[in-house]
């Protein structure tokens, strides 16, 4: 079984999106299938099938994350130092062509989320900017050709 490095955060939000899912959401779809029930012929009724699909969404939802969670190698990115980008940091770049900068903190792919700048330590752009230090220009190739980054910034927050 592979690890999933996660940070301390991140799995805190896991084992949260769990409890939600079994104390919350699991009760309440348990409730709407026995009403849906109680309307009678089942093979017809559209509030029954809608009610078993959600109930089969939120069962796997649960056991994807109960998975991530037992693999999870949490790394408390508090504790971390160095001058250098590695897993948990958090990076400003400016991309080289339009002067935008950027800052994104390096998580594993089960946190990764681009809208809140958190980036997969598995992206072109990170795996292109780990080992490297401030000042460092970076070479990302992307479907629209190569882009090319400067590290302005490396944090351990």
């Amino acid at each position: 079984m592979d690890k999933v490095p996660v940070t301390a955060l991140g799995f805190a939000q896991m084992e949260e999106e769990v409890w939600q899912l079994k104390t919350v959401e699991r009760p309440s779809i348990i409730k709407a299938i026995a009403e849906a029930r109680e309307h009678g012929d089942l093979s017809e009724n559209a509030e029954y099938h809608s009610a078993r699909e959600k109930q089969s969404f939120i069962e796997g939802r649960v056991l994807e994350l109960e998975d991530k969670i037992s693999r999870a190698e949490v790394i408390d990115v508090t504790k971390l130092t160095g001058d250098d980008v590695k897993f948990g940091s958090t990076v400003t770049v400016v991309d080289e062509d339009t002067d935008e900068e950027a800052t994104y903190q390096i998580v594993g792919e089960v946190e990764a989320d681009i809208k809140a700048n958190k980036l997969s330590i598995t992206a072109p752009l990170a795996r292109a900017m780990v080992s490297k230090k401030v000042g460092a220009s970076v070479e990302v190739s992307t479907p629209k050709g190569v882009k090319y980054y400067e590290i302005l910034n490396i944090q351990y927050i």
